[in-house]
């Protein structure tokens, strides 16, 4: 059981939700905008993806996630910045027979350093790494595509740029992969670690696969673990059970309650009531910079 936790507010995501929910976040001021009510609830990190204002569509455009940053970081209240560096491995196959050629239309695949653009520029205190490649949500031809040498790339130069690599994981082999990372020399203690659970075609997000993964991260890491849709609301809970730190947000989950839909706001909230009623602390984001020994840009 962790007694002591911190909150991840994840903001808007890449997924195709922009038709989803009538109120996602889209444009920078929109993303910053709900980023700094969900600090004011709770969230000590904010995790963040930009969307062409234009489309709604995940973007790499550095200048949008330049106006996220400035916003933010000019906002009346804290926060640990967290970029995704996930963009520039969506790998989509033709359909059917036809595997080649690659669909145009969804295939984003960038050079590692490429994907690194908006992280060496900003130097946000934590950025993601997925890692690991896999079949990615029910159906379709789409692979979330990292290799072990694009990712070795990309945690060196995350490395000696000083910002904290959060290391997401999707399935026990992407753990696996963690752990030669470490070997390698390539991430600085303390690991960060975040277990993404109920991904189609990831792993399960039932209690059992949850306290399994949780018991096989490396000793001394500090981690966190979410759920999707309905389950993440229950995850906050779960997640805390079995040690770990917390994410909620719509990029993981659009509702609140059945039928009804939500902010990044009152999903903290929400997740702040929930920890609050089982005795657990919840962390500000100077308490989780000194944990994860951050540095503010």
């Amino acid at each position: 059981m962790n007694y002591e936790v911190f909150i991840t507010a994840a903001i808007t995501g890449a997924g195709a939700t922009q038709d989803k929910h009538p109120d996602l976040p889209i444009t920078p001021e929109q993303i910053a905008n709900s980023a700094i009510e969900a600090a004011k609830a709770g969230a000590a990190i904010c995790h963040f993806h930009v969307r062409d204002p234009k489309t709604g569509v995940g973007s790499r455009d550095v200048g949008l996630y330049t106006e996220v940053f400035e916003r933010c970081r000019a906002a009346d209240v804290d926060m640990v910045i967290n970029f995704t560096a996930g963009m520039g491995g969506d790998l989509v196959f033709g359909a059917g027979n036809n595997p080649l050629p690659l669909d145009e239309a969804g295939t984003d695949i960038a050079p590692p350093l490429e994907r690194l653009a908006h992280v060496e520029k900003l130097l946000p205190e934590i950025c993601t790494l997925d890692c690991g490649t896999m079949n990615f949500a029910a159906g379709g031809d789409y692979v979330m595509a990292n290799t072990p040498g694009q990712l070795e790339i990309m945690a060196k130069r995350v490395q000696e740029l000083g910002v904290k690599p959060e290391l997401e994981v999707f399935d026990y082999g992407h753990l696996v992969y963690v752990k030669e990372l470490i070997r390698l020399g390539l991430l600085d203690d303390p690991i960060l670690i975040q277990l993404c659970m109920g991904i189609p075609y990831g792993m399960p997000n039932d209690a059992l696969t949850l306290a399994t993964i949780a018991s096989q991260v490396p000793a001394g890491s500090i981690y966190s673990a979410f759920s999707v849709g309905r389950m993440q609301l229950p995850y906050v809970a779960m997640a805390a059970a079995v040690g770990g730190n917390i994410r909620v947000g719509l990029e993981d989950n659009l509702y609140l309650d059945r039928g009804v839909f939500a902010t990044n706001a009152q999903l903290v909230e929400r997740a702040v009531n929930i920890l609050s009623n089982m005795n657990v602390k919840v962390m500000g984001p100077d308490a989780v910079r000194e944990k994860l020994g951050l540095k503010k840009n």
